[in-house]
């Protein structure tokens, strides 16, 4: 719509008194308003002044009506058509309105009848530029956020591998607090990525074009820490023979990554607090106050609260510093995603090593998976690398993996043994009977005295008896638990994890029973996830 009208209208009328009383009538509405005497000129019109609404009578001189709003619809005009017809065609204006005209007037037409049609085409027209304006920014968002997720991948986000429910719940986490200025404390066994998930807070944020840095506080001398951190002024301390910048500053505007925080000394987490309260510093040597803006993420591999009770962190450090908590999961209870890790691996290594890999075979993944990882990913990423160095692909075999994951599964179950004839049953024994009690003979009651007779001594309740159809088969312990397992597995599509669920064990037990029953022959090689 222009500026100096609330809209445009473009009146298509051959009769010149009609479309002049139906300009004054627009006009009077506060529309602009111009008309057209024919379809051919109509057309060139609405493609040069783009009117907003049309007025559209059908019987025009060159060609109908119908036509004309076809042709404009193929060449984009866009406009509000309201339908000018006589009582005798009907018809067509009821299809005009199929082919997309939005009403219609019946002539002869007032100007309050033509001003509520018109109105209400327009404020129509209005809405649905207005909704489709807003589909197509939720188009673009959503386009955008699936373009991000391709990028990061549909099995991990940004630069984690892994797609199961705990991995799951830690990219929430992470997605949430990144745009925030929240401290996130992270905890984990080593090897579980802690740092990884501080790089990927850092590049999903706002700082992500600032400075990221890093600091190890249980691989410094407790005499260097607070260098590292604050920095220092020539001449602080003996070996100090220039200014150095510390961890401090390099991170102003950025996110500051102290790993390993329960290794600091607590004179130096006295420090510390005071320049997370105040986001001020002093360089070692210096008087001097220097402000800036860090994002703190923290990270151990110790139970903070455990430190607290033992007097190793400092309380009222902990709780400024635990805003977010974000606990990374142990690779032995997200099983789901070993072969996932281990593939990402081994496409990552082989191309550094030049070795064409394409995969592991099922005796070589079924091994993987029954390894409990102690030492987590960093520990598998470790056994990928050393099965890349030393050996040749295409396919990892079992034999190239390496202790102590090619041990996996090494206690087998008692291996099945042909069926043994039941013996023949003894004879029962002979129930020895008991001598029978002897009765105690009662003195005789004094004369006139009634004496009443003993009550009766409650007979003892049968016991619990446990029943059992004695015609069901009897198995070994062994061949039951296989039963059992294949058929959780056979009733959830060989999905393990979900057996793992219906039979309340862990995932990896499964796995290793199989890699011990496809050794002995017991199920065929193709059962497996």
């Amino acid at each position: 719509m222009s500026e100096e009208a609330p809209g445009r209208v473009l009146i298509i009328e051959d009769q010149q008194a009609q479309a002049e009383l139906a300009r004054l009538f627009i006009a009077g509405l506060g529309y602009e308003a111009r008309i057209a005497s024919s379809a051919a000129q109509a057309h060139d019109v609405a493609l040069e002044w783009r009117p907003d609404g049309i007025l559209l009578d059908i019987e025009l001189p060159d060609y109908n009506g119908l036509e004309l709003l076809s042709r404009l619809r193929a060449a984009g005009v866009d406009a509000v058509v309201v339908v000018v017809t006589a009582s005798a065609s009907m018809e067509l204006a009821k299809q005009a309105i199929r082919a997309g005209a939005e009403d219609y007037v019946v002539k002869p037409y007032n100007r309050d009848r033509l001003g509520v049609t018109l109105r209400n085409a327009l404020e129509k027209r209005t809405l649905s530029r207005t909704r489709r304006a807003l589909e197509s920014a939720l188009d673009d968002t959503k386009t955008r956020l699936e373009a991000a997720k391709a990028q990061l991948g549909s099995t991990g986000y940004a630069d984690f591998v892994g797609s199961s429910p705990k991995m799951r719940a830690v990219y929430d986490t992470l997605q949430g607090v990144a745009a925030s200025k929240a401290s996130v404390f992270i905890t984990g066994e080593s090897g579980t990525g802690k740092e990884l998930a501080a790089e990927a807070l850092h590049k999903m944020s706002p700082r992500a074009r600032r400075t990221f840095v890093p600091l190890n506080c249980g691989a410094i001398p407790r005499d260097l820490l607070e260098s590292e951190v604050f920095g220092h002024i020539k001449g602080a301390f003996t070996g100090a023979t220039t200014d150095r910048v510390g961890a401090a500053k390099l991170s102003d505007g950025g996110t500051l990554f102290l790993d390993e925080i329960g290794e600091m000394p607590l004179e130096m987490q006295v420090k510390l607090l005071r320049f997370v309260q105040t986001g001020t510093f002093s360089p070692v040597g210096s008087s001097k106050l220097e402000k800036v803006d860090v994002r703190f993420v923290c990270a151990t591999n110790r139970d903070p609260l455990l430190e607290i009770e033992a007097g190793r962190f400092r309380e009222d450090l902990y709780y400024r510093l635990y805003v977010v908590p974000l606990e990374l999961p142990p690779l032995r209870d997200r099983s789901e995603d070993v072969l996932l890790l281990a593939r990402h691996f081994l496409a990552q290594f082989g191309q550094e090593e030049r070795k064409a890999f394409t995969g592991f075979s099922p005796e070589a993944e079924l091994m993987l998976l029954a390894y409990p990882w102690p030492g987590n990913v960093r520990q598998l990423q470790n056994v990928v690398r050393n099965i890349v160095v030393l050996n040749s692909g295409p396919v990892v075999e079992a034999g190239m993996i390496p202790a102590p994951v090619n041990r996996a599964g090494a206690t087998p179950p008692a291996r099945l043994a042909p069926p043994v004839p039941a013996p023949a049953p003894e004879p029962a024994p002979v129930a020895k009977l008991a001598p029978a009690p002897v009765p105690v003979q009662e003195p005789p009651a004094p004369h006139g005295v009634i004496v009443p007779a003993p009550e009766p001594e409650p007979a003892p309740a049968p016991a619990a008896t446990l029943r059992v159809d004695p015609e069901q088969e009897i198995l070994p312990l062994a061949e039951m638990e296989r039963r059992m397992v294949l058929a959780a597995l056979m009733r959830t599509g060989n999905d393990i994890p979900r057996a793992a669920s219906l039979l309340e064990v862990n995932p990896s037990t499964i796995y290793r029973k199989m890699l011990q029953w496809r050794k002995d022959g017991l199920i065929p090689a193709e059962t497996r996830r």
